[in-house]
């Protein structure tokens, strides 16, 4: 397949990947969180296609991109008080609600699940994008299923070129992680993925929130996924990962005394000249956000260095720090050291 690349700054651009995307087309399109695999989410067909070009088990459902709150009317069947209160403080932004399906939405996009995720994106280009077609986009992560998630237009390239119509430019991601996922679809709102709006600030506004087990824990043999992200193993390198939970000063002296040929510390900025393995940092110990912009930029370089084995400095399990550590247990597939 011709894979076109489009420059979100030149004129045209948006107009001709929604073109696309109108006549059932692919498009990886950039939105605040990672770059995201874009689709008609009403078209059975093209939602299908984005589950083969990313090699996606057919059971892990897809998000609905929306630019408006009149769109929710053909997506969903209510539109929860609660969610209400979540959309007028965190949309368009970094939120993902689950919310019972309309019959419009076809069970492919749901993963067969009686209820469909959406999210409203602050991102620009996205935005102008779901506006031109004048419909709601299914996007997953615009990557291979399982590899560290996309934030740049490059990592799209790298991993859909030839298996996309096109992908469209839209400058690095901002936040640098996927969004938070919150389910209304039971009697009461639990947290399935946590992001960079926190469990701290959902509670805030609505009150309580349970916490999916699948947050810190790893599914349970044939337990059904209800959102994306729960998957056993994902957002993986290809090297080996242990995630190291513990002082700067232990996780330091531990990787200092398994140094060997191979071996990589994924580490903070802090940490990297105390050392005596090769180093990728992904941000400040002090800076939760830093650290969620870059993960998985640092996991893709690890990839390109030929590391074997990565031992991963745990981040705090608080605030956005919750959503960088839901990640990197992930990639280690559930791999932890305690010290």
């Amino acid at each position: 397949m011709e894979t076109l690349l489009f420059d979100s700054k030149n004129e045209g651009a948006v107009e001709a990947v929604a073109n696309i995307l109108k006549n059932g087309g692919l498009v990886a399109i950039p939105t605040e969180t990672v770059y995201g695999l874009a689709a008609n989410a009403f078209d059975e067909k093209a939602c299908a296609n984005i589950f083969k070009a990313k090699g996606r088990p057919g059971d892990n459902p897809l998000i609905v991109h929306i630019s408006s709150l009149n769109m929710l009317g053909d997506i969903v069947e209510e539109f929860p008080e609660k969610a209400r209160l979540l959309a007028e403080k965190f949309w368009p932004g970094p939120l993902t609600m689950i919310m019972k399906k309309s019959e419009k939405i076809p069970n492919v996009t749901s993963a067969n699940l009686p209820s469909v995720a959406v999210r409203f994106p602050a991102h620009p280009v996205a935005r102008r994008i779901i506006e031109e077609t004048g419909l709601p986009l299914a996007a997953p992560s615009a990557n291979l299923s399982g590899s560290p998630s996309p934030t740049s237009f490059e990592h799209c390239v790298h991993d859909l070129m030839g298996r996309v119509d096109a992908i469209i430019d839209g400058g690095p991601s901002s936040v640098g992680v996927e969004s938070t996922i919150i389910s209304f679809a039971g009697e009461k709102p639990v947290l399935l993925r946590p992001g960079y709006v926190t469990l701290e600030q959902l509670r805030e506004t609505i009150g309580e929130v349970e916490v999916s087990h699948a947050v810190l824990e790893k599914l349970e043999e044939g337990e059904k996924v209800l959102s994306p992200g729960m998957k056993y193993k994902h957002y993986a390198p290809k090297a080996q990962v242990t995630l190291v939970k513990a002082s700067s000063e232990d996780y330091i002296k531990y990787v200092n005394e398994h140094a060997e040929e191979g071996i990589f510390a994924l580490c903070f900025d802090e940490e990297a000249k105390k050392l005596s393995v090769s180093t990728v940092c992904y941000g400040s110990e002090f800076s939760d956000e830093e650290q969620a912009e870059h993960i998985f930029e640092a996991l893709r370089i690890i990839d390109e260095s030929g590391a074997k084995k990565v031992f991963a400095h745990s981040p705090k399990v608080t605030g956005i720090g919750l959503a960088v550590y839901n990640r990197l247990i992930r990639a280690a597939g559930f791999d932890v050291i305690e010290l």
